[in-house]
């Protein structure tokens, strides 16, 4: 039987009066949807943690069974987000579980139009001695003034939202000391 469009909103729009109409009557999905999450993580152990996007520090429970993730939801015991989670900290469990994440170094040649898969401490290397030249050709000690600087314009520092403040913190205070001024962090841009 073919379904025309006419039919498929006709059928979607009974469909969604009736439940409308239950839900108007009292019923409510909540007990069969709270069934379905203990069954999905029914035996696994569950771990408190904290959310890694932004300063919040809102609270994580991740649930995990046979060493694998199977759930991460907030934490109603936590005064920051009450078991809220925004969207960024939704997405939290696809963080670690999506299929397209990048679980290897991949490298273009300059003038190259293909990626190659290169071996972490090559990379590395590449990129410490790259921060290395640019810093050298580019460092400026002292404006014509005079007045001392120790500095270098040419080197851009991006932090993540992945990444915890603590973390931050040490990148900014690395970043300082190489005479990098030009520091931002992604959650607040």
């Amino acid at each position: 039987m073919e379904v025309t469009r006419r039919d498929f909103l006709r059928y979607a729009g009974s469909a969604g009066t009736a439940l409308g109409g239950l839900a108007g009557l009292g019923l409510t999905l909540a007990p069969a949807r709270a069934k379905a999450q203990a069954l999905r993580i029914k035996d696994s152990k569950t771990v408190p943690s904290i959310c890694p996007f932004c300063s919040v520090g809102c609270g994580t429970l991740i649930h995990v069974k046979d060493g694998d993730i199977i759930n991460i939801e907030g934490d109603p015991r936590s005064p920051h987000n009450e078991g809220t989670l925004c969207p960024k900290g939704a997405a939290i469990y696809q963080l670690h579980k999506n299929p397209n994440r990048p679980t290897k170094v991949l490298h273009r040649k300059p003038g190259a139009s293909k990626w190659e898969t290169v071996e972490l401490e090559w990379a590395m290397d590449r990129v410490a001695e790259l921060v290395k030249k640019t810093r050298e050709e580019t460092f400026i000690e002292r404006l014509p003034s005079g007045m001392a600087v120790n500095m270098t314009p040419a080197i851009f520092a991006l932090g993540g939202a992945t990444l915890d403040n603590e973390f931050n913190h040490i990148c900014q205070k690395f970043n300082r000391g190489l005479g990098i001024v030009a520091i931002e962090n992604q959650a607040r841009i």
